[in-house]
Formats: C-alpha cells, structure tokens, sequence
C-alpha cells in the first residue's frame, strides 16, 4: 500500500505547528504530515516524497510568504502535479490571487486565517474522498 501525505508551507513555525497537531488529532497516522517553512523547501520536499513513491494527496499553503506568494506556488504545483490537491491559507489575499489559484492551480478551497479546526479537517474530509 502506498503511503500518503499532505504537506503544508507556511514560514511561521507556529501555524506549521498548528497545522500538524490538528491534522494528527483528526487523521492520526491515517497520513505523513510534512512541513515546510518556505517554498523552496516545500519543493525539496515534493520531490523527495515523488522519490519516495509516496503519493502527494494535499497541499496547504499559506498566501502571503517571501519568496513566492501561495497562489503562484500553487499554480507551479498544479503544473507538474495536477493530481495534488490544493488549500490555500490566508489572512490576506485579494480575490484576485484567490481566483488565480482557481482557475489555474485548481484551487479546491481557501481557508481563511485564524480558521477553525472544524473547517480544516471538514475541507480536507471532504477533498480527500
């Protein structure tokens, strides 16, 4: 059987944090939880997991970050990656990156910050089926 993850980009550790205790609260060992704290990272990661023969399932990335604004990475991850889902986190966006990741990453949902842990793992619940 294939091992899954999900993998989550923010560059604040405290909702990196975050997001794996909820996860793990939910989904337990159900998934890997991989984090990274910026987007060259998360690409190490990306390929490494491709290496592994580990199936991407989910990508949750923040918006706002320093090297790349989510929706841009989003949209290069969908290029490569079009099986990956994809969540977007934010306390920030405009619309129109909110759009962009949609029509053009595939955006499956927008996920606004501070979120509740019910709307994060009823997103994910649901993308996942």
């Amino acid at each position: 059987m294939t091992e899954k993850a999900i993998v989550c980009v923010d560059d604040e550790a405290i909702i990196l944090e975050s997001l794996k205790e909820q996860l793990k609260r939910r989904f337990g060992n159900q998934y890997l939880y991989e984090m990274a704290d910026s987007v060259e990272e998360a690409w190490e990661i990306i390929e490494e997991l491709q290496e592994e023969d580990i199936e991407i399932l989910m990508i949750i990335s923040d918006w706002l970050m320093p090297e790349m604004k989510g929706d841009e990475f989003l949209i290069k991850v969908h290029e490569k990656y079009p099986q990956i889902v994809t969540v977007m986190l934010t306390g920030q966006a405009d619309s129109l990156a909110v759009k962009r990741a949609q029509d053009s990453a595939n955006l499956y949902s927008c996920l606004y910050k501070p979120w509740s842990e019910k709307d994060l793992v009823d997103i994910i619940s649901l993308a996942l089926k």
